[in-house]
């Protein structure tokens, strides 16, 4: 029993000193910066119920591509888009693509896996986002044709005062180069002078652009997501860290030796369960490949992985729903696990 509570303090403080500080913390202001400065009617142009699907699912599923984000990093961006109005498919396809798909952890997993694994990886991230989005949209069209009614009647006649775009884009691009410099494999003390920089940067936008009030909402609310998640997501972490003791690499690796069904089922399975900080799944999965983890349940690892993770499941239970959250995660194993049998069964 010590071992295992020793294993999820462990990994509760590598967390801390790890991610909070240089990615969590950059994503819980960009979502409050979401709930607060992009307007109602712009989230819908892109992300409404009612958008043209090719528009929507096409921008969600590849807007995380620059985002260097694992599975919890991103939830306070998606519950950011979510409260906004988005709609529940393009939201979850964002959900499962922004930490899949990013360019650092494809790049990563062809210079480390081969860029046949790193290709299939892209490819199969995206077209998941959009199915996952799409099935989930459908299996829950009623309650969106409500929450579609409810947005019409929120932002009809919105006289909702807006920044210039440039204005608005330059602040946010800002907060996304503050966020990705912290995930960045860089010595802290380039992160800090770079981050100097940023910050000092931003501080001018601020002054010449925008007002007291403003400020003081969007710490508000970037105060109230924090609240929302932080609390769930260290419990979350600090029993992903019993899971990892319970079941170490090398128990994992003898049942995930071949590309039949049961090796990917539990390597999308594991992957879901585990959490993977990011581009950690990478020298993860290199391990154990060199144990001898088959190429296709190394796939079905890496598209189930870096999208779940135990704490991500709790978070979104907590905005979404227990239910829909269940045939999300349903729905990302299965697709992981059809995904790494059918490559390794190619390939």
């Amino acid at each position: 029993m010590s071992s295992l509570l020793n294993a999820g303090w462990l990994e509760l403080l590598d967390y801390l000193s790890a991610h909070v500080l240089t990615c969590l913390v950059p994503a819980f202001f960009i979502a409050g910066a979401i709930a607060v400065f992009v307007s109602g009617p712009n989230v819908l142009k892109y992300f409404g119920a009612g958008t043209n699907r090719l528009v929507s699912y096409s921008v969600a599923s590849v807007s995380g591509i620059i985002l260097s984000v694992c599975s919890c990093t991103v939830l306070p961006l998606f519950a950011g888009i979510y409260r906004k109005g988005a709609g529940l498919g393009p939201a979850v396809t964002f959900l499962y693509s922004a930490p899949a798909i990013n360019l650092l952890a494809i790049t990563l997993t062809g210079q480390k896996l081969g860029w046949e694994l790193g290709f299939a990886r892209a490819l199969g991230a995206i077209i998941f986002a959009i199915v996952i989005g799409i099935i989930m949209a459908f299996l829950f069209k009623g309650e969106q044709k409500e929450r579609s009614a409810e947005e019409v009647a929120m932002f009809s006649g919105s006289t909702e005062e807006q920044k210039p775009a440039w204005v608005l884009l330059l602040y946010f691009s800002i907060l996304v180069l503050i966020l990705i410099v912290g995930s960045l494999n860089q010595p802290l003390s380039l992160k800090l002078s770079v981050w100097g920089l940023l910050i000092a940067f931003l501080m001018y936008v601020l002054y010449r652009w925008f007002d007291g009030e403003e400020v003081k909402l969007w710490l508000s609310e970037t105060y109230k997501l924090a609240k929302l998640i932080t609390p769930i997501l260290l419990v979350g972490v600090f029993f992903a860290g019993v899971l990892r003791e319970i079941l170490p690499p090398e128990w994992i690796a003898t049942y995930v030796g071949d590309n039949g069904w049961g090796s990917t089922f539990t390597a999308s399975l594991i992957g879901a369960m585990m959490y993977f900080s990011t581009m950690t799944e990478v020298p993860i999965v290199r391990a154990l490949m060199d144990l001898g983890m088959s190429k296709g349940a190394a796939l079905a690892l890496l598209l189930a992985g870096p999208a779940l993770s135990l704490p991500n499941m709790l978070v979104i239970g907590r905005v979404m729903g227990v239910k829909k959250t269940a045939v999300y995660i349903s729905l990302v194993v299965v697709l992981a696990t059809l995904t790494g049998w059918l490559f390794g069964n190619i390939f």
